[in-house]
Formats: C-alpha cells, sequence, structure tokens
C-alpha cells in the first residue's frame, strides 16, 4: 500500500508542477518585455557583453551552424581536460589522465546530454574534471537542446527562429539554474555529500581499512536530474546511497527527471496561441506512459517467469538487481521514468529486469516521444505530429496543414530523412557489433542481442543507461558509441530546423471547415497511432529477437 501511495504522489506531484512550469517557460523565452526580465537580466547583460553576444534574430541556418560548432568546440576543450586531468588541480585522489578513446566517447557523451559511461563514476575523474567539465556540459548541453526546440516552435507558429546564444544563456539563467540551485539544496540537507576532502579512508569492523569515495555529490546531482543528463558520480549511480540516500531523493529525483518534459507540451500550447493543442499532446504522451508503465511494474511484480517455472517463490516480484530500499515497484517506476524521459540514471541494473521490464525501457528509447528529454525528444514529438497531420491529409485527399502551414514535398523529404536516421543508428551498429565483437558480450544468447541493442538504442536516442551486460570500455564501444551519440544528436536536429525554417516563411492558411484540427482527441488518437505504426513497427524484429522471445523462452 505504501508502495502504491508513493508512485501516485510522484505522479500527482509532477503533474500539478507541469502546467505552471510550462506556462514559465513561454514567458522565459519571449523576447518581448516580460515580468520576470527584471529578475535575470541584471546577469544576461553581462554575459552578452562579454561573449559578444547580439540580440539579433538567425535565420536556421545559422542557427544549426551556431548550435553545431558551438557544441563541437566544448568537446574538444572537455576532452583535453579529461586528457591532462592528472596534471590539473582539485585531484586530491590522484585519478590519472583518461584513455583517448574513453576520454572521445566521455566528451561526446556529455555533450550530447547521453552521459553515456564507460568508466566507473568515483574513480574515473578528478573532481576539477567532475565540476568544471562534467558539470558544465550538463548544464550546456540541456540548455542547448532546450534552445533548438523552443526555436522550433517559433518557426512553426511564422515567427522568427531566435538566436542560438540568448536562448542557452536564457536555459541556463531562467530555467536551469533556478531548480538546479533549489533541488541541490534538498538533496544535500536529505544527506547527499558535498565536499572537496578526498576520498576517506575508514577502518572497518573486521580491522581492515576501505576507501570510500565521496565528493561535490549534491551538486553534481541536482543538474543531472534536472537537464535530464543522467551520468552517476559513482559507479552505481542512484543506487548508491550518497547518490540517493533515502525515499524522499528518489522521490525528488523521479520529479525533477519529468519537470521539463512534461511541461513543454504546455509551453508550446501557450507559445502557438492554443493551450488545448499543448494539451492534447501532453495527453496522448501521458497515455503512453501509463502503459508503459503498467507493463513494467506488472513483470517485474510478477517476478521473473524462469524462476516461476522451477517452483521458485518470488515475494513481492523479482529483486534481481533492484536496490533493497527501494523495492520492485520503485525501481521499475524508476526504469520507465528515467527512459520516458531520456535520462539515464538508475536505481536498479536494467540488465536484471525481466525480459518485459527492459523491452519497456527499450521502447522508450527508440520511440522518443513518451515525453522525450529535454527538448530534444519534444522535437521528436513534434515530427511524429507532422507526420500525422502528413498521413490524415493523404487519407481524405488534402494538402495536409499544421498550425495554419502548408506540409509539402520539402519538409516531408527532410522528416523522412529525420526520421530513418536514428533506427541506421541503432540497428547497423548493433548488427556490426554482434558479428566482431561477440566476445565482449556476457550473455550468448538473446538477452545478449538485447544487451547489444539497448547499447546503441540508449546512445542514439541521447538517453547513456545501460544494460551493463557488456566489456563496454574498449576502443570499438568507446568510439563506436561515441559516432552514434555523436550523429544522433546532432543529424536529426539540424534536420528538424531546417524544416522550422521552411514553415517559419510561409503563410499562414485561415483554418476552413475542410482543415483537419490538430486541438482534438481525433488527433490524439491519429498521433498515438502513428507512433506505433511508424515507430514502433520499425524496431519490432530487432525487439522480437531479442526482449520478446526471451520471454516467451523463460514462460515455457
Amino acid at each position: 500500500m505504501l508502495t502504491v501511495i508513493s508512485i501516485c504522489v510522484t505522479l500527482a506531484v509532477v503533474l500539478l508542477l507541469a502546467r505552471p512550469a510550462g506556462l514559465y517557460i513561454a514567458s522565459a523565452f519571449r523576447y518581448e518585455p516580460t515580468r520576470i526580465d527584471p529578475w535575470f537580466k541584471w546577469i544576461e547583460r553581462p554575459l552578452y557583453a562579454v561573449s559578444g553576444i547580439k540580440e539579433t534574430n538567425q535565420t536556421w541556418k545559422q542557427y544549426a551552424a551556431s548550435f553545431v560548432i558551438s557544441n563541437t568546440v566544448m568537446i574538444v576543450l572537455v576532452y583535453l581536460i579529461f586528457r591532462i586531468q592528472a596534471h590539473l588541480p582539485l585531484n586530491p585522489s590522484g585519478v590519472a589522465g583518461m584513455e583517448p578513446t574513453l576520454a572521445f566517447n566521455t566528451s561526446i557523451s556529455f555533450m550530447t546530454n547521453t552521459n553515456l559511461q564507460h568508466y566507473s563514476g568515483e574513480s574515473g575523474l578528478s573532481y576539477l574534471s567532475q565540476m568544471i567539465a562534467i558539470v558544465f556540459m550538463m548544464f550546456t548541453a540541456p540548455a542547448s537542446a532546450f534552445a533548438v526546440a523552443i526555436a522550433f516552435i517559433r518557426g512553426l507558429t511564422g515567427k522568427p527562429l531566435g538566436n542560438f546564444f540568448v536562448d542557452v544563456v536564457r536555459s541556463i539563467t531562467r530555467v536551469l539554474l533556478p531548480v538546479a540551485i533549489v533541488s541541490a539544496i534538498l538533496f544535500i540537507a536529505a544527506g547527499v555529500p558535498q565536499t572537496l576532502k578526498a576520498t576517506a579512508a575508514v577502518t572497518t569492523l573486521e580491522g581492515g581499512v576501505q576507501e570510500i569515495a565521496r565528493g561535490p555529490v549534491g551538486s553534481f546531482l541536482s543538474i543531472k536530474q534536472v537537464g535530464n543528463n543522467g551520468g552517476g558520480f559513482f559507479g552505481v549511480n542512484s543506487a548508491h546511497p550518497f547518490e540517493n540516500p533515502n525515499g524522499f531523493t528518489n522521490l525528488l529525483q523521479m520529479v525533477l527527471m519529468l519537470l521539463f518534459p512534461v511541461s513543454l507540451p504546455f509551453a508550446y500550447g501557450k507559445m502557438v496561441g492554443n493551450k488545448k493543442q499543448g494539451r492534447v499532446l501532453f495527453v496522448s504522451m501521458a497515455i503512453m506512459f501509463l502503459v508503459l508503465m503498467g507493463v513494467s511494474l506488472g513483470a517485474e511484480t510478477n517476478g521473473n517467469p524462469a524462476m516461476e517455472a522451477v517452483g521458485v517463490q518470488q515475494e513481492g516480484g523479482s529483486m534481481e538487481g533492484k536496490e533493497a530500499r527501494f523495492g520492485v515497484a520503485l525501481s521499475s517506476l524508476y526504469s520507465v521514468v528515467t527512459t520516458a524521459s531520456e535520462t539515464g540514471a538508475v536505481n536498479t541494473m536494467h540488465d536484471t529486469l525481466t525480459p518485459l521490464g527492459g523491452l519497456v525501457t527499450l521502447a522508450n528509447m527508440m520511440l522518443n516521444t513518451v515525453f522525450g528529454g529535454m527538448g530534444a525528444g519534444f522535437l521528436n514529438v513534434l515530427m511524429y505530429a507532422l507526420i500525422a497531420v502528413f498521413l490524415s491529409g493523404l487519407m481524405v485527399g488534402r494538402t495536409p496543414e499544421f498550425l495554419g502551414k502548408k506540409l509539402e514535398g520539402k519538409e516531408i523529404k527532410l522528416i523522412a530523412i529525420s526520421l530513418l536516421i536514428q533506427p541506421l543508428l541503432i540497428l547497423a551498429p548493433t548488427a556490426l557489433a554482434l558479428f566482431t565483437n561477440a566476445d565482449t558480450i556476457s550473455n550468448p544468447g538473446y538477452h545478449g542481442l538485447s544487451q547489444v541493442l539497448y547499447e546503441y538504442t540508449s546512445s542514439a536516442a541521447n538517453n547513456g543507461s545501460g544494460f551493463e551486460g557488456l566489456g563496454d570500455a574498449t576502443p570499438f564501444w568507446n568510439i563506436s558509441t561515441g559516432i552514434v551519440m555523436y550523429l544522433g544528436r546532432y543529424l536529426s536536429i539540424v534536420l528538424l530546423l531546417a524544416v522550422a525554417g521552411s514553415l517559419a516563411v510561409k503563410k499562414s492558411i485561415p483554418v476552413s471547415s475542410g482543415t483537419f484540427r490538430t486541438d482534438t482527441y481525433l488527433f490524439a488518437a491519429v498521433f498515438v497511432g502513428t507512433v506505433l505504426i511508424v515507430g514502433a513497427l520499425t524496431y519490432l524484429p530487432a525487439m522480437v529477437l531479442g526482449p520478446i522471445v526471451e520471454h516467451l523462452t523463460l514462460s515455457r
């Protein structure tokens, strides 16, 4: 009963915060004067002056170039920090510099908002690297994606896209930083460490000496969750008692992961001048989230079918790989939240989920529309909305329209290419890895295929969690996933910015009796159907070969 209450409270808090947070976001990115400007202009103006940022509108090409070039430059700078961290200050534990391919992977991982970690958090980075490299990217990566999402919405409404650098600054000063400061204080008050002291050496009850890692965890943890980053300060992520001490911090982490993904539909409704549009998208995503959550909870609480088949009773469900402090249900909920929000933090080892529980985490990342991550996920939502409108137009024999703009050949071709990028980046490397690196897979059966599929799905979807059954700290995995993360992040976003730029210059068409309205629950049904038909069927063969056949095999 207590677990049910905890789940309901978590979802209720998120629901209560979604609309006001969305309206605040819409106001925070308005270029016209607003009531909140005096609270932030005092810090933004000096930043613009020092960095040479001019509050002028950019074309979609300028916006895209600013996004890709600035992010790539930051990747290079952070790569250098990782390589020479042994010679830099704030390294009391004497952490060595990163191996080149691992530094390549890690710098791309955190700048693409993925946070895939092929190193152990407490031993791979110095405090300086954690603070000025990792935390730095944990702010700039989600801020960059958030800026692009806002620019895309502006383009849909026929407005100029804005200025990338202004939007990034506003994402940090007006959205991320205030929430991160408050949540960091809450985490520290709840028992999360915040110190620059070296690893503590303590004497155990047996008289031995144990090294206990610690550090500036509280400030790291707050932006890790609110920015949908997900990388852990410690190797076991949010299963570690320093990174997730109790039930309150567990609840707060899930709320923070969902906060901005669930609020963006309401911001979208406000910005396009039709709040019902936002509510329709929110309800559509909420339905998919609840269905997948129900599947995961049912699978995990019923236990491992293989154990049931041999007569082993599993009281309360499958506890394999779960943190005993949180139990089966809250661990399962966390796995759904972290993949639906494209965060990647974990409080249970996803490799030990039941086949259906693992299938849900994979489905969340493959669809990337079940709320999705900080900005980039909502771009996918709008992409599927445009596809739904296009398919509906084909069925009734009318030129498809979205927000008063005609969808024509140019936009549909760009969307189609964008739609194909993620499946290509997931399925092709998975086949290559299975063919060339089978010795690094811990399970040779169906679960082994799921492990590899999960690694590349997590990379392409900028999630970063893993099944953790791979020997992935090798040059092959470091380089291949690094390339997938980079291409998965930037190719689709640039293409969708091109779509926004094309729609922004088109004349608006008045609504007529033949217009297919996108603010009705009929459209919600069409949208969900499009996601399932176009998105889910793309990956169905791979899912059948992995978690589905594993479930059927274990159930015999």
